[in-house]
């Protein structure tokens, strides 16, 4: 049910922008319960729905609102690479920053290796490469490109450790082993699904 949710809000963001995007997602609702009836499992209805619907909505708008960057005027391409490139920034530089300075943890029982020291070296990092990418290539003003950049910077860590709350609440270590040691896709996403939308709706504000 995940699947199919997700790619028809991909599939409506292609076609038709947000409106359809999220029509994708709301399909999800009828269709979490035709599966619910003609199962055999014991679960309870209003968990097996809930977890249908918020897969698609989380990954579905998440992944959604990517190509949604993208088609963004003539700058959509950059602006779409340059949201990639701050996540993954971010990411990095928290990490490293969190290894090295790391004292105070973020959230030591959803996710213990997080600091507060990392959040600020990711956060520098990420408005860091929106305002060189969006405000020197002439798409953005300098308080935009800023913004932007916070904008992301506090999606993302949110998108991991939201991640990572669910993880916990179903007790495994990784949502999947297709990557290895780096666990599942989910693993390595989980912040653009939140960065992603942030991102959207802050340019469209600008706009």
């Amino acid at each position: 049910a995940w699947s199919s949710d997700v790619c028809s809000s991909d599939l409506g963001a292609q076609l038709g922008g947000i409106d359809w995007a999220v029509g994708g997602m709301l399909a999800a609702l009828p269709l979490a319960f035709l599966l619910k009836l003609v199962s055999d499992t014991r679960q309870a209805a209003t968990t097996s729905i809930g977890a249908t619907v918020l897969g698609a909505s989380w990954v579905g708008i998440g992944l959604a609102s990517l190509p949604l960057i993208r088609d963004i005027g003539a700058h959509g391409r950059l602006a779409l690479f340059t949201v990639l490139l701050a996540v993954w920034a971010g990411d990095t530089f928290a990490y490293f920053g969190g290894r090295l300075l790391g004292r105070h943890r973020m959230a030591p029982l959803t996710s213990p290796g997080k600091t507060w020291e990392g959040v600020l070296f990711g956060t520098a990092a990420t408005v860091f490469v929106a305002f060189v990418a969006l405000y020197k290539q002439h798409f953005l003003s300098i308080p935009q490109s800023l913004l932007l950049g916070a904008a992301i910077a506090v999606a993302a860590p949110l998108g991991d450790l939201f991640e990572s709350l669910l993880k916990r609440d179903m007790e495994v270590k990784d949502s999947g082993r297709i990557l290895g040691g780096h666990g599942g896709m989910l693993d390595r996403v989980d912040a653009l699904l939140f960065a992603g939308p942030a991102a959207y709706f802050c340019l469209l504000a600008f706009a």
